[in-house]
């Protein structure tokens, strides 16, 4: 074989690689953390309140798995209270995955889920509003 097939043959070989490069970089999935992110961005002010009113409380809201169960404690300034508000599973890999629940805690100011969650790892964003105030509260889990 002589040096002109040996060219050709690498050109075409590098055709291929980068046509395959190419095929598989429009088959994947870029996720964006949000959707429609400017006007998430809008109220962030709300946010960064929220969680300084969440820290000045005794504790900050509990997540206890049990089982496939998940149990969420509020602190102990909110029992009794007329609490609402959303707990959101935020699943960073996989937006099919993330779940929004109403809250809807007891006297005890305790909400069980029983929602089926697929296993993965999640961030729980709780958003409640107390008295006319806001208050946030993020925490990473881990559901098996």
């Amino acid at each position: 074989m002589n040096w002109g097939y040996k060219i050709l043959f690498v050109f075409i070989a590098f055709a291929a690689m980068i046509s395959y490069m190419v095929i598989r970089s429009f088959q994947s999935n870029f996720e964006l953390v949000e959707n429609d992110y400017y006007k998430s961005e809008l109220v962030y002010q709300k946010i960064i309140d929220g969680t300084g009113r969440a820290n000045a409380l005794s504790h900050l809201p509990e997540i206890i798995q049990s089982g496939k169960e998940i149990s969420l404690q509020m602190p102990e300034e909110m029992k009794d209270k007329l609490l609402s508000g959303s707990i959101l599973f935020y699943c960073a890999y996989d937006s099919k995955k993330d779940k929004k629940i109403l809250l809807s805690t007891d006297k005890n100011g305790i909400q069980v889920l029983t929602h089926v969650l697929t296993p993965g790892n999640y961030t729980i964003k709780i958003d409640w509003n107390k008295e006319g105030k806001n208050y946030y509260s993020e925490k990473k889990v881990t559901i098996l």
